[in-house]
């Protein structure tokens, strides 16, 4: 039990208090602090606004469980549950299935951002996942290299590799698309 823990007994059931503030009051304040750039994490992680939800919800879900541990620097435990459910999500299904390409339509001036946006999100899930993991945190969150070693419990020079890889192929990759145009 933490110092300065403090049980409190109210009939129902037992509260665990900490400096003044319950585990679940804690635990709120995380979920309305983090989960813009949680959800922005998954959602740069899988492609899918959907799966991107449902991956945060489960994130929460496991840093709740765990929240004993993981109150101390919360914000890097749910980053690094969220890629464990992103790999465990991909070694169940194995393989992605990308869909052929979509027939494209005008695009009006406003909507440049929306398809650069796009087209980054299509490269990025050309990736291997170790490296789609190590760019999105490393370029997209703008972690150091430290923090995406500790992270995700790689070497600094595998992340250092693999960044770089990573985004030599993304540059050729929206360079030709790019220049299809």
């Amino acid at each position: 039990m933490d110092q300065g823990a403090l049980v409190v007994g109210d009939g129902e059931g037992t509260v665990l208090l900490v400096d003044g503030r319950s585990h679940a009051t804690e635990f709120e304040a995380f979920v309305r602090e983090s989960s813009s750039a949680l959800l922005t994490t998954a959602y740069l992680l899988v492609g899918d606004r959907h799966r991107a939800e449902e991956l945060t919800q489960q994130a929460f879900e496991r840093v709740w469980r765990a929240w004993v541990r993981a109150r101390q620097d919360p914000l890097p435990y749910a980053r690094r549950v969220l890629v464990n459910l992103r790999v465990d999500h991909w070694r169940r299904r194995r393989r992605e299935h990308l869909v052929a390409d979509v027939h494209e339509r005008p695009v009006a001036a406003g909507d440049r951002a929306v398809v650069a946006r796009d087209e980054l999100v299509r490269a990025l899930r050309t990736l291997p996942l170790q490296q789609r993991r190590i760019v999105v945190m490393r370029h997209l969150l703008d972690l150091s290299v430290e923090q995406v070693s500790t992270d995700l419990g790689v070497t600094p020079g595998t992340v250092k590799a693999a960044s770089s890889r990573g985004l030599a192929t993304l540059r050729a990759l929206l360079g030709e698309q790019r220049s299809e145009r």
